[in-house]
């Protein structure tokens, strides 16, 4: 079976090419894939939008409500970076049913990624950081919830530590969140993870495998984990514009594949999200975030 794929068309809400959030990056991400030939009809998944139900799972009642209903408070909309429109409200439900949807066929496959997802700045009250739902948060719960999984891992591997999930899930014993990130970087008021590594800008390539390659057996000794979700956020690069630890392109794949070997060899399924990454360069943004899918099609 191929590497099983979920994205949607309107993950892309169609902001201006300037805007901060590279938007155009998911319909270029699909093309990277249909030329690597993992797109093809039997490996793709369409999501339906998340319902109010799931999304109040993880998020505070009145504030799905805001962005379902485009009511968003301003000064809730300066804090995730853009307005909360019909079009940004549907992207947020349908990125997190994404991560639902992926989430499930991993459990049936072993492995699945979706193309959009790992929006960890968004809290229990608020979004913030360009995330409107926080969509690993919402599907930790959903699975629990369902009795899917009893006991969840997520490895955030954003360049940004992941405040939001850490916020949500925090008082969830049966989901544990780990997250190795830029010390100096957004955001500058951290929500404490079960396991936060923090490395200092420049870090690199060797450093950072180095460092990572000892986390995952600790991670693994700390509780018998039957599902992961893996957030694979490129700006850990070292063109983006919002990351500094400086890994190459040979160092993404090598990050990519030490987490997904890892979790496969012992049998855990892994549910992999696209995470972070801001660059101008759309096309040369995309191949980074292929990467994720060209290594995870390898595990399929």
């Amino acid at each position: 079976m191929p590497l099983q794929i979920v994205h949607h068309p309107d993950y892309d809400a169609g902001f201006a090419v300037n805007h901060r959030f590279p938007m155009s990056k998911y319909p270029v991400l699909m093309e990277a894939l249909s030329a690597h030939g993992l797109a093809e009809p039997a490996a793709l998944n369409v999501p339906d939008a998340a319902p109010a139900s799931w999304l109040k799972l993880a998020h505070a009642a009145s504030y799905v409500d805001q962005v379902l209903a485009f009511e968003v408070p301003a000064k809730i909309e300066r804090e995730i970076g853009f307005p909360v429109n019909l079009r940004v409200s549907l992207r947020a439900q349908l990125a997190t049913g994404g991560t639902v949807l992926a989430a499930r066929l991993a459990l049936l496959s072993g492995i699945a990624c979706n193309t959009a997802g790992g929006s960890h700045h968004a809290r229990r009250a608020q979004g913030a950081g360009f995330c409107t739902f926080n969509d690993v948060a919402v599907a930790s719960l959903v699975l629990l919830g369902e009795g899917a999984v009893q006991n969840i891992l997520i490895v955030d591997l954003d360049v940004h530590q992941g405040d939001g999930t850490a916020d949500i899930l925090g008082d969830e014993p049966r989901a544990f969140t780990f997250s190795m990130h830029g010390e100096r970087n957004y955001p500058v008021r951290k929500i404490a993870s079960d396991l936060d590594v923090a490395l200092p800008d420049g870090t690199g390539d060797a450093a950072y495998l180095e460092r990572l390659s000892s986390l995952l057996p600790e991670l693994s000794a700390r509780a018998r984990w039957d599902f992961v979700f893996y957030n694979a956020g490129v700006d850990v690069h070292a063109e983006d514009r919002l990351g500094r630890l400086s890994l190459s392109n040979e160092g993404l794949r090598a990050r990519d594949d030490m987490v997904i070997r890892h979790f496969r060899a012992l049998g855990i399924p892994v549910c992999g999200v696209i995470g972070g990454g801001y660059a101008t360069d759309v096309a040369a943004l995309a191949a980074r975030h292929a990467v994720l899918f060209e290594v995870a099609s390898r595990y399929a």
